[in-house]
This record gives C-alpha cells, sequence and structure tokens, in this order.
C-alpha cells in the first residue's frame, strides 16, 4: 500500500514520461531508512510501461568486490558491447574480468557503460533503478555518477535511493523523502495487526516515529500492551529503534533459523546456493528457513531476500563475534577458490580471530586481482584487512603503505591519509618512511596544484637519496614541478631550494630525457637561461626522438611540453604535444587529456588557427565536467583574450585569479598576467598591460609565462611613453633569445627592440621579426611584428609602406578572428590614408563551443560514434547536438556543415588605399 507520496510520484513520473519522449532524466531519492524509497522504486517500476527496467541494490559489507553492483546492473546488456569503441570495450571487459589487461582508466570504464545505457535505450526507452546507493561498490558508484552526469538526450531515466548520498553523487538533482503526514501515518498504523491501539499511545508513535512508514509497521510490534515506546539505551535514532524492533523479532525464532539468518547476512551477494552449501556445512537443514519466511523476515528463493537493509543489521549485530565468525568460516568453506577466490578470501579474513600470515597473503592475491580489473578502492580494501592480519611490523606496514597508494590511485586522499598513519606507526623502515612522505606530496599536488606540495616532496626526494638515486631524482622532478606551479606563492620548499639539492644529488647513469628535464630546470632556476636552455633544449630533442611506452608518455611528455615552451621551440612545442594528445586519448587517459587539450589550444592560438584552438578549449572543457576536475582553463581563458573579447575575457580572468588564490598555484597567476596584458595591448589600453606584464614578469624564468610577458610589458612600456620601463625587461628578454636561438624567440627580441631603437635599427631589426615570424606558424606574431613596423612608418610618413604593412597585418587578423588587433590595425590604416574592408569573418554565435565542436568534426566527415568517442559523451548527444545544429545554421544535412562554418584559414581582401 502506497498512502500519499504525490510529490514523490509526480517527480518519478516525469523522468519516465521524459524517458519515453526520449530525454535523459536522472534523480537522487534521499531519505532515512524506513522512509519508503524502496516503496516508491516499486511503484515506480511497475508504472514504468513502455520501458526497459535495469535494476540493482548495494548491500551492507565491508567487502568492496571492484564493479559488482556496474556488472549486475549491465549484465543484460553486455550483448551490446562489440558495439563500443575499441578502447572502451576493453576497458569494461577488463573490469567485469571477462579479459585481462592493463588496469583501465574509471573514466574510460564509464564511458563503455554509458555507451551501453545508451545503446540499450536506442532499441527501446530504459529506467534504470539503483536502490541502497549508499552501500554501493566505490568503483560502481563512481561509473554511475558518471553516467548521470554525461546523460543528455538519451532516453534514459535513473533513480538513485540513498540514505545519505556519497559525495560521488553530490550536485545531481535530489529529491528528499519525508515521513507521511498525520492522517496516512494513523491510517497505516490503523493497518497493523494486534487491535486496536490506544489514542494517547497511537498519538505519541505517530509523532515519534515522525511518519516513518517502517517504523509505523514495526514499532507496535515491540510493545504490545506498553502505554509508550520502548526506551532504547545504545541505539540513539530511529534506524536504531527499528533494528532493536527485528531483534526482538529475532530472539523468538529456533537456533538454526536464527544462524541461518546469520549466514544470510554474512553474505552480501545474496546467491542462494552458496547460504544453503555454508548453512549444510553447520548442519543447518532447509526447513530452518520456515519460521524466517513466516515472520516476514527473510525469504530464500532465486535470490535471498531480507524484508529491508536494517533487518539485515539486526541480524548481524546481534550475533556474538564467535557466531560472526564461524558463519564467515561456513561461507569461506562453501565457496569455489577457482571460481570466486576474492569472495572466499574476504570470508576467512572475517573469520580470523587474529592475525594470519596465511589469509594476509590470500588477501594480498585479491588485491591485485582487483587492481588489475580497475578497481582501486577494492584492493584498498583487501590491502588494509591484510595489513591488519599481519603480525610482522614491516611486512604490516609495506601492506598499509600499498593500501594508501591505491586509495591515492583512487582519488579517496582523506582515506589514503588514513593508511599512511597506519603504516607510519609500523614502525616503516627508511624506504616506506620515503614512499609515505611521497605520497602526502602527491595528494598535496593532485588535490589542489598548491603551495604546500613541494616542501613534502624535496623531504621525499632527499630521503630516496641514500636508498633509490632513480626514484630520487625523479621525485626531485615532481617537487620542482610543484614548486613552479606554486610559483610565488610557495610556503617552502620554493623553486631555489629544491632546484639547489636536485643538483647536489648524485648523478644520474645514463642521463635519459627525465633527467635532461630535471637538471635543466634546476640550472634554469638557479643561473638562469643561459645555463638551463641548452639542457632543456637537448630535453626536448630527447623526447621528440624517443618512442615512449604508454606509461612513460603520460607521465613525462605534459613536461617536456613545457620545456619546449621555456626554450620557445615552436615546432618542439608542436610534435609533443601532438603525441600527448594522442597517447592519452588512445589509452582512455581522462586525468592527463585536460592538460594535453590546453597545451595544444595554445599552439592553435599562436598560429592563429582559433577554431582548431576552441575544439581543443571544448574537448578540455568536456573531460573536465566529466572528471570533476580542478584545472585552470588555461585554452578556454585565452581564447577570448586573442579574439579580443573583453569582457568574456575579463570574466574569466577575474575568476580564475580567485580560484588559483585559493588553491595557492602561483604558476596559474603568472599565465592570468600574461593573458591579461595580451587582451589590454590589443585593445590598446596600454597603462593597464604594462601593470599586468610587470607582475606576470616577476616570476622564475622556469614559469614559461614569465618569459611571454616580457615582450607585452615591452610594447606597452613604450606605448604607454615611459620607455625607460622597457630596458630591463628588455635586457632579460635578449639573453633568453640568446639562449633559445629559435626563431620565435629571436623575432619576438628583434620586434621588442625595435621598439626602442632609432630609425635605421629599428627597421632593420621590423624586418628581421617578420623575417623570423615568416618562416613558423606564429601568424599572429608576424601580425603583429607587422603592425608595429606599420605603425611605425606612418610616424615615419612614409604613408605607403605603411598601408602595405597595415594591410598585410589586418588581413591575418581579421582572417583569424582577432578582432581586437584588426581594430588598431583598421584605425591606423584610416590614419594612413586607406580604408579596411568589413570583417569578413562571420562566426556562428549562437552555436555554444561543443556545438561548434561537433559540427566541425562532423562537416570533416566523423560519424556520431567516432564524435561521442572523441567528446566522452554519447552518440545520441552527439545527433541531439547536431538537430539543434542545424537548426542554427537553417541546413538540413551533414553535407552542408562545413560551407556554413567559418573557414579555419581564411583570407580577408587587401585594404583599399585612398589617396
Amino acid at each position: 500500500m502506497l498512502l500519499d507520496r504525490l510529490p514523490e510520484r509526480a517527480a518519478l513520473s516525469g523522468l519516465l514520461e521524459g524517458a519515453r519522449a526520449g530525454r535523459s532524466g536522472v534523480l537522487v531519492m534521499r531519505g532515512e531508512p524506513g522512509v519508503g524509497k524502496t516503496a516508491l522504486l516499486d511503484w515506480a517500476v511497475e508504472s514504468a510501461a513502455g520501458l526497459q527496467v535495469a535494476r540493482v541494490a548495494g548491500v551492507e559489507s565491508e567487502m568492496e568486490l571492484a564493479f559488482a553492483a556496474l556488472q549486475q546492473l549491465c549484465a543484460p546488456m553486455l550483448d551490446k558491447l562489440e558495439g563500443l569503441p575499441d578502447p572502451q570495450r576493453a576497458a569494461l571487459g577488463i573490469a567485469f574480468g571477462l579479459n585481462t589487461g592493463a588496469a583501465p582508466d574509471r573514466f574510460l570504464v564509464g564511458l563503455a557503460a554509458l555507451g551501453l545505457l545508451s545503446g540499450e535505450a536506442g532499441r527501446q526507452p530504459l529506467f534504470c533503478v539503483v536502490d541502497d546507493a549508499q552501500w554501493l561498490d566505490r568503483a560502481s558508484a563512481l561509473v554511475l555518477a558518471f553516467v548521470a552526469r554525461r546523460l543528455l538526450a538519451e532516453p534514459v531515466a535513473l533513480v538513485f535511493a540513498a540514505r545519505e548520498p556519497g559525495e560521488e553523487l553530490r550536485g545531481l538533482p535530489e529529491l528528499a523523502v519525508g515521513g507521511l503526514g498525520e492522517g496516512d501515518a494513523r491510517e497505516l498504523l490503523g493497518s497493523v495487526p494486534g487491535g486496536p491501539l490506544d489514542e494517547q499511545v497511537r498519538d505519541r508513535i505517530v509523532a515519534e516515529t515522525r511518519g516513518n512508514p517502517l517504523a509505523l509497521l514495526e514499532l507496535p510490534r515491540s510493545v504490545p500492551g506498553l502505554p509508550g515506546l520502548p526506551g532504547l539505551p545504545g541505539l540513539p535514532g530511529l534506524p536504531g529503534r527499528i533494528e532493536e524492533s527485528f531483534r526482538g523479532r529475532l530472539e523468538v525464532l529456533p537456533a538454526a533459523t536464527q544462524l541461518l539468518m546469520l549466514v544470510a547476512a554474512a553474505e552480501p551477494a545474496g546467491e542462494p546456493a552458496l547460504v544453503w552449501r555454508a548453512a549444510e556445512l553447520l548442519g543447518i537443514g532447509a526447513g530452518a528457513v520456515a519460521p524466517a519466511a513466516d515472520a516476514g523476515l527473510l525469504t530464500i528463493g532465486e535470490r535471498v531476500t531480507f524484508r529491508h537493509p536494517l533487518v539485515r543489521s539486526a541480524v548481524y549485530r546481534a550475533a556474538s563475534p564467535a557466531e560472526r565468525r564461524a558463519a564467515h568460516q561456513a561461507l569461506a568453506g562453501a565457496t569455489d577458490p577457482r571460481t570466486d577466490p576474492d569472495r572466499r578470501a574476504w570470508h576467512r579474513a572475517q573469520a580470523a580471530p587474529g592475525p594470519d600470515e596465511e589469509v594476509a597473503s590470500e588477501l594480498e592475491r585479491s588485491a591485485g586481482r582487483a587492481q588489475a580489473r580497475g578497481g582501486l578502492a577494492a584492493a584498498a580494501a583487501f590491502l588494509e584487512r591484510s595489513a591488519a592480519l599481519t603480525l610482522n611490523p614491516a611486512r604490516r606496514a609495506g601492506r598499509a603503505l600499498a593500501a594508501a597508494q591505491a586509495t591515492y590511485q583512487a582519488g579517496a586522499f582523506d582515506a589514503t591519509l588514513r593508511l599512511l598513519a597506519t603504516a607510519e606507526a609500523g614502525p616503516p623502515d627508511e624506504l616506506q618512511r620515503a614512499r609515505a612522505d611521497l605520497l602526502r606530496g602527491q595528494i598535496a599536488f593532485a588535490s589542489r596544484r598548491g603551495s604546500d606540495a613541494p616542501p613534502l616532496l624535496l623531504k621525499a626526494a632527499r630521503e630516496f637519496e641514500p636508498l633509490d638515486s632513480r626514484l630520487a631524482r625523479e621525485t626531485y622532478l615532481d617537487a620542482l614541478t610543484a614548486a613552479t606551479f606554486a610559483g610565488r606563492l610557495a610556503l617552502g620548499g620554493g623553486m631555489r631550494e629544491v632546484a639547489e639539492a636536485a643538483l647536489a644529488a648524485p648523478p644520474p647513469q645514463p642521463t635519459c630525457g627525465p633527467d635532461l628535464l630535471l637538471d635543466g630546470l634546476a640550472l634554469l632556476v638557479t643561473e638562469g637561461y643561459p645555463a638551463g636552455a641548452p639542457v632543456l633544449g637537448r630535453a626536448v630533442s630527447a623526447f621528440r626522438r624517443t618512442d615512449l611506452s604508454t606509461e612513460e608518455g603520460l607521465r613525462w611528455l605534459w613536461l617536456a611540453c613545457r620545456a619546449a615552451l621555456i626554450v620557445w621551440d615552436y615546432a618542439g612545442w608542436d610534435v609533443l604535444s601532438g603525441r600527448q594528445v594522442r597517447l592519452a586519448s588512445d589509452a582512455g587517459a581522462l586525468i592527463a587529456l585536460p592538460f594535453a587539450f590546453n597545451t595544444r589550444a595554445g599552439l592553435h592560438l599562436f598560429a592563429g588557427e582559433f577554431a582548431e584552438a576552441a575544439a581543443m578549449a571544448a574537448q578540455a572543457e568536456s573531460v573536465i565536467e566529466a572528471t570533476g576536475s580542478s584545472i585552470t582553463p588555461y585554452g578556454a581563458l585565452a581564447l577570448p583574450v586573442f579574439r579580443g573579447q573583453e569582457a568574456q575575457a575579463a570574466h574569466l580572468i577575474q575568476a580564475a585569479t580567485e580560484d588559483a588564490r585559493r588553491r595557492g598555484e602561483g604558476r596559474a597567476l603568472s599565465y592570468i598576467g600574461w593573458a591579461a596584458a595580451v587582451l589590454y595591448n590589443s585593445l590598446g589600453r596600454y597603462e593597464k598591460a604594462l601593470a599586468a606584464a610587470q607582475r606576470a614578469s616577476e616570476d622564475s624564468p622556469a614559469v614559461e609565462f614569465a618569459s611571454w610577458a616580457l615582450v607585452e610589458l615591452i610594447e606597452a612600456a613604450v606605448r604607454s611613453g615611459v620607455p625607460e620601463r622597457a630596458a630591463g625587461a628588455l635586457e632579460r628578454l635578449s639573453g633568453i633569445a640568446r639562449a633559445c636561438g629559435t626563431d620565435w624567440a629571436l623575432g619576438a627580441e628583434a620586434r621588442s627592440r625595435a621598439l626602442v631603437s632609432g630609425a635605421e635599427a629599428a627597421e632593420n631589426l621590423y624586418r628581421e621579426a617578420i623575417d623570423r615570424f615568416g618562416r613558423t606558424r606564429l601568424r599572429v606574431d608576424l601580425a603583429r611584428a607587422r603592425l608595429l613596423y606599420g605603425e611605425w612608418l606612418r610616424r615615419q610618413r612614409r604613408r605607403r609602406d605603411a598601408r602595405d604593412q597595415l594591410g598585410r597585418a589586418y588581413q591575418i587578423f581579421d582572417s583569424v578572428g582577432a578582432a581586437a588587433f584588426a581594430e588598431r590595425a583598421r584605425i591606423e590604416l584610416r590614419a594612413a590614408g586607406a580604408q579596411a574592408r568589413p570583417p569578413t569573418i562571420q562566426t556562428p554565435e549562437t552555436l555554444t563551443a561543443q556545438e561548434a565542436l561537433i559540427a566541425r568534426l562532423a562537416g570533416e566527415g566523423a560519424s556520431n560514434p567516432q564524435i561521442a568517442a572523441q567528446l566522452f559523451i554519447s552518440p545520441a548527444t552527439v545527433a541531439y547536438h547536431l538537430r539543434k545544429v542545424f537548426t542554427k545554421l537553417g541546413i538540413s544535412s551533414r553535407s552542408q556543415l562545413a560551407p556554413a562554418l567559418p573557414a579555419r584559414h581564411g583570407a580577408a581582401p587587401p585594404a583599399t588605399p585612398q589617396g
């Protein structure tokens, strides 16, 4: 009987109707035990006419069988597995134990699950029900939360029910399920067998249960003939009182029935055959279930089903420790070690009365299997229990440390710190202590990219020196990287301290790419560009010519890209960033992809390829949204800066500044300052550009944006009428250019030096800058050199020559979409006696970034599944966006997309001279 619940039923009906109409919907129902969440789910399932239903429920247990709930939910759909892209199919197969391979990225497993649900819903709308979500294994919870956030245009309704939703489900639409109203509560209470209650007792039960349906049905059973409710010391709150009511009903059952119920409560999978085999080992006959079934507490049919999870809790908690161990021992004996070794190991662990090395080793092997499937949380749970059963202090510390490493990789940083405390109480040996300190530093860097990571990593690197020189150098590189991220906001273990310690460490034998990165960065910090740039140049060359494994590429390529930027090596940046994107995409490494996409977006911006840059920024944002990462949106911020979109850029600059200060990421502040200087120089607001560039340029040379800011500072100072403020910046820039020796660096130096030089020298320098940039893909820098040269020519009263340079600058700016710089060139052209034609770029502003990216990929011939795999969405969502694109652009087929979108490399007509 389902009384009232009109708002809840309306919400569920809306989701079901949406799925029937082809729309996705997600809802998290939250409420205390017994409040009626499962009853509402049952009602929704009964109401899901025309929809196929997939249902799973979490089970309270300390054991985490990785992806168990997800596999149960997806089992009917596994015939669709072959239709998934290869990386997704492989990831899901490994996660489910269907095949072997490297541990899959959990986000790739999420994409595969999304693809399965989307494919199944394409056949018939789908209703997915996840009950008791608070007890899902963590791997399944993370994947299902990922799917919930990516559903958009699929005919899928996904409903979670939980007592208190875990952090994985935060931010999803919620519906609080409360108790029944007073009238409905009285009606339900009146349906309880046992005769009428005294009105005062009835009123008290209604008041104290707060309309909780299960409490209304169960508590009166525990107080026959009493004028009130039982006091239950030690069981605060309504769930405890309901559970105690169930315990009272258990006590009158036969001993064999109670023991059978304990076996069922100790086995979370709910497999009848396993429960009966264990019961047989304990001498329990088949008739023992009848009293429990007659009491409405337990049924054993196709599944083992308790009336409510609180019955399971009551049974397990009522048993003595010895009784629980006996039940788990029987379950271990009844579990096939060949087909289900992990479940058997866990039951053996629960049956162990004290330390047991044999069981601890078995758990350690289970952890290895879980980790191979990508079940990091499960691996950590096995290892933590293994450590608890280990008597040898060193081995116990090692297992606790391994558990901490697994929880760190799973992103559970608080649990990692707790396990580190266990490992450090071991006591650990010197190598284990160093690894623990390394983990603390990695947590600080991974969670915040902030200022507290460098000193922790520096401490670990020093500890590794006498123990493992290779690991020491890698940790020094991690520490130096963290110090450059902290930048000006470093709390301790700043760049110079880390760099000096790294240089004092024993040299490597032989030298490889990461060693060159470490030495080059350390020399750059301590001695400057003349010492550091050549070594970093060799590091870039080494990475360009070296074939890296996937693991090595994901570990080092992003740092190699940074080295290319520091030494102004555009070609190296191009090669390495392209390889980084391909490697991370092929591996499904969603954590690494935002960095790769942002790096690649910057490369396209400098080349004037704004459409490609927008595509990279959109893909970075897509992954960040999917993973919940906290990463400065470098690409998304720079795009409106280069386009001269002041309002949008200013908003992003302010938001990014606040975020960077909160996290202690000084490197981001340098980037933001450089970007602001570019924006204000393009707009002709030179005083503001000067202030922003001044702040950004003051950082260490290991922060690449500091040297980029020098270029903006020099232009802003000269145009602000304070050329003397450019002198120091020009001297630094000249030293950098000589050390790097690339056309990019030397072109920037020549263009900047021209601004402060006399007539003859200035002209030669402008021509040198144009020549050097002309040999590269740096179209924006080339156009800026022509703009400055044209402005100089006009002031020299060489109007014809000025019009030529300004027209060429305008042509580039206009063709790539750099509106603010184009306007500067247009104003100068008019002053030189020419009239620039109207802008030729007609960007469809109505398209969102993701719509524009999907439209461009579709226009290039990519299919919906290919686009979906690239953007980490479902094919149905791609189709949804394309329908919107067609409507906005006024077209009706994919063949019309390419002509309707702005060309990637247009060419504006030249300026028309006037007189």
